[in-house]
C-alpha cells in the first residue's frame, strides 16, 4: 500500500511539473505572438522611415530609436518575414504560434490541425493573391519593401503569369479562393450555389419582363382623340372603372393560384386563367399596364392580410437549404447478385405438380385445376378443388404433401385470401437471390409517393413489396437467431436512407449487442439523433436507452402542442402548412422532421430494464404516429413475456422471420406459419389481415458501408438531431447510501484526479481515459458521489464537479485515507 501510495504521489508530482512546463511555456508563446502582431502591423506604416537602420552599422546604438512599436528588434524581424519574404501572408506565422500556445495551454475550442493548415495555405494564398493584384497598380515592387506579397508571391505570380497568362492567373486564384472558402467553412458551397440560382432566376424573370414590356408595347391599344366630348369622358370613365373590377378579379385569381404553386422559385410569375375566364374577363377591356396594377393590387393584399413571417419573399420554405448539395446514394453502390441456374426448371414444376396431385388423390381429394405461380424462393401452386371437398380435408394434408415432396418450408394456405382456391407453397431447388440493388432500381419503390417508403424485397409472385412506414404506423419484427432479422433491418434502413433527405428524416438506433448497427455512426451528423451532451450516437447503454425514449415522450408531448397551436390533425399537414409560410418559426414552430426509433435485441431491454423500457415504448406506440415518431423493435426471443399484450396492441404491423415453434409464430402473427419458413431471409408480413410471404432483400455489411461512408463524407449539419433533455426524478440517491467509502476502489483517487483535471463528471470519461467497463466506472462514480467530489446524477448531463483544483481534492484524499 506504501509503495501504490508513492507511486501515486510521484505520478502527480510529475504530471502537475509537466502541466506547469506547459502553462509557463504557453503564455511565453502568446506574449511572443503578441508581439509579433505589434511589430508586423506597426511595419505596415513605418517601414519607409526604419529602412536606413537595416544598413546602419550602428544598428545596436542605444541612442538610434526605431519608429517601429516593436523596437528596433520588432523592426528588424518585420523587415526580413514581411518586408522580404512573404509580405501580408508572413500575419499567419504569429496565428500559428498563438495557436500553439492555446494547445499547451489546454484551449480545445479550436480544431488544432486544421486551424494550422487553413493558417499555411492562407498565408500562401494571401501572399500570392496580394501579389498579383496589385501588381496592376503601377510599380508595387517596392510597397513594404518587396511588394505586398514579398519575394515569395512576387516569383510565384511570375511564375503563373509566365505559363497560365493573365486571365489564366486570375481564374486559377479565383478556384483556389473558393476551394480554401469550402475548406473554411463547408456551408461556402451551398451560399455558393443560392447565389448561383439566384442569378438565373434573376436573369429569367429579367428576360421575362423585357418580353412582356414588348409584347404590351406592340399590342397597346389606339389612343382616343384629344377632344373628346363631355359625355365621351363619362362613358370612357365607366369603362375604365368595369376594367379596375376586372383587374382586382384578375388579381384575387393569380393570387390563389400562386398559392397553388408547389414550388413559385421555379417558374416566372404567369397569369393562368379559368377555362371560362373569355366570359367573365374581356381581354380587349384590359389596361396595357396592366401587368403594374395587378403587382400593386397583389402586393397591397399580401400588406392587409399575411404577417411579417409571410413577406419573405414569395418563396416556400425549403427545409433541404441547409444542405442543398446533399446527393442520394446512387444504386451502383449496392451490389447485383446474380444467381445461374436459379430458375425453375418446368420438369421442377412437373414433379411436383404430379407429387401434389397423387397425394390428394390418395385421399380420395380431386382437382379441378392447378396453377403455378414461381417466386424468387417458394413456388405457389394454386388448387382448384373439385366441388364438395372440404377445405379442412387439405389442411390436414400439409404433412403428407411435405413427406411426399421431400421438401421442409410446406406451407399451404386454404383458402387463399379473395380467390376460390388452395395455395400449396413449396421451396426451390435452386432458390434466387434478391438483391438490394434490383428493389432500389425498380419502378414500384422509384415512383412511390409514400412518406416513408419501404423496400422489403419480393413476393411469391416477383413484385417488389413497398410499403409506407408512417401508415403502419410502427413495426414488430422477429425470428430466430441466423434467419435474417438483421439484413431485414439493413434492408428497412436502406431503403429510407435512398429515399429521404436528412432534413425529413432522423433515426434513433438502440443497439445493445454493440456490433449489429456500428456502420451507420458515419452519417450521425446527417440522420441520427441522440439526447444532448451524449457521446454515443448509437446507444447501447440500457439506461440511457430508458432516458432517449422518455426524451422521446417529451419531444412527442412538444410537437401535439405545435400541432395543437397550428389548428391540425398531423405532422404532413403541419410541415405542409409551415412549408408554406402559414406558421411563425418567432412563435416556437419549426419544421418537424420524421423520426424512426430502431431497438435491436429488445429481449436484452426486457430482460434488463423492463417496465422501465415497457412503458414508454407503449405510450409513442399509442400516440406517436400523428406526430411523425415511427418505432422499429426487433428480437429473436418471441415469447409472451417479451412480446407482450400491450407491445402486440399497439404493433399491428409485425414481420416474423423463421421461428422454430408455432407457439412462437402464433405469439408474432397470431397465427401459425412462421415456423414452416426455409430461412434465410424467407418471412411474413402481416398488416393486419392478410399474411403476405416475401423473400427479403439481401444487403451485406460491405454495401451499408459503402452508403454510409458515401453519405458520412458529404457536408452535414453541425451535430447530430437533438432531442429534448431529459432529467431523471430519482437520480442515483438511494445507491449511493450504500456506498461504503472505506472499500474504494484502486482507481478511485486516479478518476479524481481525472474528474477535477477535466471539471466533468462523466462515467463515459472514466470508460475512455482509465479503459473501465460501465459497471466499474458506474461504481467508481458512485463512490465519487458519496465523497462529496461530484454531484448527484442529472440524466443525460455530466455531473457537477464539487472540487476546483488539487490541493483541495489533496485535502480530501487525505482524509479519507484515514478511514
Amino acid at each position: 500500500m506504501a509503495k501504490k501510495k508513492k507511486a501515486s504521489q510521484e505520478t502527480k508530482s510529475k504530471g502537475t511539473n509537466d502541466n506547469r512546463k506547459k502553462f509557463i511555456i504557453g503564455l511565453l508563446l502568446l506574449g511572443f505572438a503578441l508581439f509579433l502582431s505589434i511589430s508586423f502591423i506597426s511595419y505596415c506604416f513605418t517601414w519607409q522611415n526604419d529602412q536606413s537602420l537595416l544598413n546602419s552599422p550602428n544598428f545596436s546604438d542605444p541612442n538610434l530609436n526605431a519608429y517601429n512599436k516593436g523596437g528596433k528588434i520588432g523592426y528588424w524581424i518585420a523587415a526580413e518575414l514581411v518586408g522580404h519574404y512573404f509580405g501580408l501572408g508572413a500575419f499567419g506565422i504569429p496565428l500559428i504560434i498563438i495557436l500553439i500556445g492555446l494547445q499547451l495551454l489546454k484551449y480545445k475550442s479550436v480544431t488544432f490541425t486544421k486551424s494550422i493548415l487553413a493558417i499555411i495555405f492562407g498565408s500562401i494564398l494571401l501572399s500570392v493573391v496580394s501579389s498579383y493584384i496589385f501588381s496592376f497598380f503601377g510599380n508595387t515592387r517596392t510597397w513594404l519593401g518587396n511588394g505586398l506579397g514579398g519575394i515569395h508571391g512576387f516569383y510565384v505570380n511570375r511564375w503563373l503569369v509566365s505559363n497560365l497568362g493573365g486571365l489564366g492567373t486570375a481564374i486559377s486564384l479565383v478556384i483556389l479562393i473558393i476551394a480554401y472558402s469550402i475548406f473554411l467553412n463547408k456551408n461556402t458551397i451551398f451560399a455558393l450555389k443560392r447565389l448561383f440560382f439566384a442569378s438565373i432566376e434573376f436573369i429569367k424573370k429579367l428576360i421575362s419582363k423585357a418580353i412582356k414590356y414588348i409584347f404590351a408595347k406592340t399590342k397597346r391599344p389606339d389612343k382616343q382623340p384629344v377632344d373628346q366630348t363631355e359625355n365621351n369622358k363619362e362613358e370612357r370613365r365607366e369603362k375604365d372603372n368595369d376594367n379596375d373590377d376586372d383587374i382586382i378579379d384578375l388579381t384575387n385569381e393569380i393570387t390563389v393560384r400562386e398559392e397553388e404553386q408547389d414550388d413559385p422559385g421555379e417558374s416566372d410569375f404567369t397569369v393562368i386563367r379559368n377555362p371560362d375566364e373569355d366570359e367573365t374577363v374581356n381581354p380587349s377591356k384590359i389596361k396595357h399596364d396592366i401587368e403594374i396594377e395587378v403587382d400593386g393590387g397583389k402586393q397591397a393584399l399580401l400588406d392587409d392580410t399575411l404577417p411579417d413571417y409571410m413577406l419573405e419573399g414569395s418563396e416556400i420554405y425549403d427545409p433541404t437549404r441547409d444542405l442543398l448539395g446533399y446527393m442520394r446514394p446512387p444504386v451502383d453502390l449496392l451490389e447485383d447478385y446474380k444467381t445461374r441456374d436459379a430458375k425453375v426448371s418446368n420438369a421442377e414444376l412437373e414433379k411436383n405438380k404430379d407429387k401434389i396431385v397423387s397425394t390428394l388423390n390418395n385421399y380420395k381429394i380431386g382437382i379441378d385445376k392447378i396453377i403455378a405461380t414461381i417466386g424468387p424462393t417458394v413456388t405457389l401452386y394454386e388448387i382448384v378443388p373439385k366441388a364438395g371437398v372440404r377445405i379442412s380435408s387439405i389442411r390436414r394434408l400439409e404433412d403428407d404433401i411435405a413427406l411426399s415432396l421431400a421438401a421442409l418450408g410446406i406451407r399451404i394456405i386454404a383458402p387463399i385470401p379473395g380467390k376460390g382456391t388452395v395455395g400449396i407453397e413449396v421451396p426451390n431447388e435452386k432458390p434466387d437471390i434478391v438483391s438490394m440493388q434490383s428493389i432500389i432500381k425498380s419502378a414500384k419503390f422509384q415512383e412511390a409517393k409514400y412518406d416513408l417508403p419501404v423496400a422489403l424485397g419480393k413476393t411469391i409472385s416477383n413484385e417488389t413489396y413497398v410499403f409506407d412506414l408512417a401508415k403502419m404506423p410502427h413495426l414488430l419484427v422477429a425470428g430466430a437467431t441466423g434467419q435474417g432479422k438483421s439484413v431485414g433491418l439493413n434492408a428497412i434502413l436502406t431503403s429510407l436512407l435512398y429515399k429521404k433527405h436528412p432534413a425529413e428524416l432522423k433515426i434513433v438506433m438502440v443497439d445493445p449487442k454493440k456490433v449489429e448497427l456500428t456502420p451507420y455512426e458515419k452519417i450521425e451528423k446527417h440522420f441520427l439523433a441522440k439526447m444532448p451532451d451524449s457521446n454515443e450516437a448509437i446507444i447501447t447503454d440500457t439506461q440511457k436507452v430508458i432516458y432517449t425514449l422518455k426524451s422521446l415522450c417529451i419531444e412527442m408531448d412538444n410537437r401535439y402542442d405545435l400541432l395543437k397551436a397550428a389548428g391540425v390533425r398531423n405532422v404532413k399537414e403541419y410541415n405542409e402548412k409551415f412549408v408554406n409560410r402559414r406558421l411563425n418559426p418567432l412563435k416556437g414552430h419549426r419544421y418537424m422532421p420524421y423520426i424512426v426509433v430502431v431497438i435491436d435485441e429488445f429481449a436484452d431491454m426486457i430482460m434488463t430494464a423492463g417496465r422501465e423500457i415497457e412503458e414508454p415504448i407503449a405510450r409513442l406506440a399509442q400516440l406517436a404516429r400523428a406526430i411523425g415518431i415511427h418505432l422499429i423493435i426487433a428480437t429473436q426471443r418471441p415469447t409472451t413475456n417479451i412480446i407482450t399484450g400491450l407491445i402486440k396492441a399497439n404493433f399491428p404491423a409485425r414481420i416474423a422471420f423463421r421461428v422454430t415453434s408455432m407457439i412462437d409464430s402464433r405469439t408474432i402473427l397470431d397465427s401459425p406459419g412462421a415456423n414452416q419458413l426455409i430461412g434465410r431471409g424467407d418471412m411474413l408480413v402481416s398488416t393486419g389481415s392478410d399474411l403476405i410471404r416475401v423473400q427479403c432483400a439481401f444487403v451485406d455489411t460491405p454495401e451499408v458501408d459503402k452508403i454510409t461512408d458515401f453519405i458520412g463524407k458529404q457536408p452535414g449539419y453541425a451535430e447530430a438531431y437533438e432531442l429534448p433533455e431529459y432529467v431523471s426524478e430519482n437520480g442515483d440517491g438511494d445507491t449511493i447510501k450504500n456506498v461504503d467509502l472505506k472499500k474504494r476502489d484502486d482507481m478511485f483517487e486516479e478518476a479524481a484526479r481525472m474528474v477535477v483535471q477535466y471539471q466533468q463528471g462523466s462515467t463515459s470519461l472514466l470508460q475512455r481515459k482509465l479503459e473501465l467497463g460501465y459497471n466499474r466506472a458506474g461504481r467508481i462514480m458512485d463512490q465519487l458521489e458519496a465523497a462529496g467530489i461530484v454531484g448527484p446524477s442529472e440524466g443525460s448531463k455530466a455531473r457537477q464537479v464539487h472540487i476546483c483544483d488539487f490541493k483541495e481534492l489533496d485535502v480530501l484524499l487525505e482524509r479519507l485515507r484515514g478511514l
